[in-house]
């Protein structure tokens, strides 16, 4: 999302994200099914096939190789967390090495697939569509219990609802074509009715007058405007008529069968890394813009804003009650509908397996 401190660039970086993430569900099916994927099937498993009683008689699973979703950034804090604070090797990791990604980056499932991670964070379309296309991926749980997708505006003239966009013009960039087409279907509204304006990254057209609204992740171009002093509003689409999660956690289907306390291991370092950061967002800001992603422009008072916007996409009255990452059956059944949206038909048994996260919260209850 952020390139450098300048905020053009951050804009740009955030949008050129977007891009790269429709890509990835484009290019995500063709590279799964080729020749890495017959031989990923065929090999052993790189990950560490079982694991080894420690000197303490603990499990040790050896490296843990996460691969992210973007850039080093604030959007990983628990990770780093959990990296920093020795969660991972407390759970039995000898190390962890995270694998930032980005617009030249092979998409997530690959990297999975091919064993090159055991773990990836991605999203339901993108997960989703390399499923539909035979790549033996689950998701086990979500960070984001709502997708960071919103349409910003103009604090003077708020978009609250999806109907104040009647009459507006609307400021949509090329990447995020696909979503805006399945808001509309999903939200039943009238597109004659509102002008979509083809946009590019920074959102200057939207203080200028140029446009009503602008399609971005609530996380980013909001809080790139109000560094600079502007006062926006911003309406999530996951709180008006798109509910999907996102930030998952991609592993393939073998590592579920054959691995199952490995993950749940990843999963308690994960949980207790979040947890710190939802508890202090400068935490995990800091480490990405001092640290993880020292050199990339990043700076702790952005990252820390990133950071406040994320913890609230995380924390619901559900994981308050169920834990962090944790989806109900009733979300799981509206990102089913979400997805029909966008042209991807499955069933919860085929993209989700949340039993590993269900286990996790009732051997250790004290992680909730």
């Amino acid at each position: 999302m952020t390139t450098s401190t300048n905020s053009d660039d951050r804009a740009f970086a955030a949008t050129d994200r977007r891009l790269f993430l429709r890509r990835g569900l484009q290019l995500g099916g063709a590279v799964l099914l080729g020749g890495p994927l017959l031989a990923a099937c065929g090999g052993s498993d790189s990950s560490s096939s079982a694991s080894s009683p420690t000197s303490s008689g603990s499990k040790s699973f050896g490296e843990l190789t996460l691969r992210l979703s973007w850039i080093k950034n604030v959007e990983f804090a628990g990770s780093y967390i959990a990296d920093s604070k020795g969660y991972y090797t407390d759970e039995g990791f000898s190390k962890a090495t995270l694998i930032g990604g980005g617009p030249s980056a092979t998409p997530m499932e690959t990297d999975v697939v091919t064993k090159k991670a055991l773990v990836a964070i991605s999203a339901p379309d993108i997960t989703g569509a390399a499923v539909a296309k035979g790549a033996p991926l689950k998701i086990i749980g979500a960070q984001y219990q709502k997708n960071p997708f919103c349409i910003m505006s103009m604090a003077k003239a708020p978009i609250a609802k999806p109907e104040d966009m009647y009459g507006k013009k609307i400021g949509v960039q090329a990447g995020n074509e696909s979503v805006w087409a399945a808001y509309i279907k999903a939200t039943g509204l009238d597109e004659s009715k509102i002008t979509k304006v083809p946009v590019q990254f920074d959102p200057l057209p939207l203080t200028q007058g140029t446009v009503d609204g602008w399609f971005s992740f609530v996380t980013n171009e909001p809080n790139t405007l109000r560094l600079k002093g502007f006062k926006v509003a911003t309406m999530l689409l996951a709180d008006t008529g798109y509910p999907l999660v996102s930030e998952t956690y991609c592993v393939r289907q073998d590592t579920i069968d054959k691995q199952r306390d490995l993950l749940k291991a990843f999963l308690r370092a994960e949980i207790k890394g979040w947890k710190a950061n939802i508890a202090d967002p400068a935490l995990g800001a800091k480490l990405a813009a001092e640290t993880y992603g020292k050199g990339l422009g990043l700076t702790t008072k952005e990252q820390t804003l990133e950071s406040k916007d994320e913890s609230a996409l995380m924390v619901s009255a559900d994981t308050k009650k169920n834990g962090l990452f944790t989806i109900t059956p009733e979300l799981v059944e509206e990102n089913l509908k979400t997805l029909k949206y966008g042209g991807l038909d499955l069933t919860a048994a085929k993209l989700f397996d949340l039993s590993i996260l269900e286990e996790v919260y009732k051997e250790d209850p004290s992680l909730i």
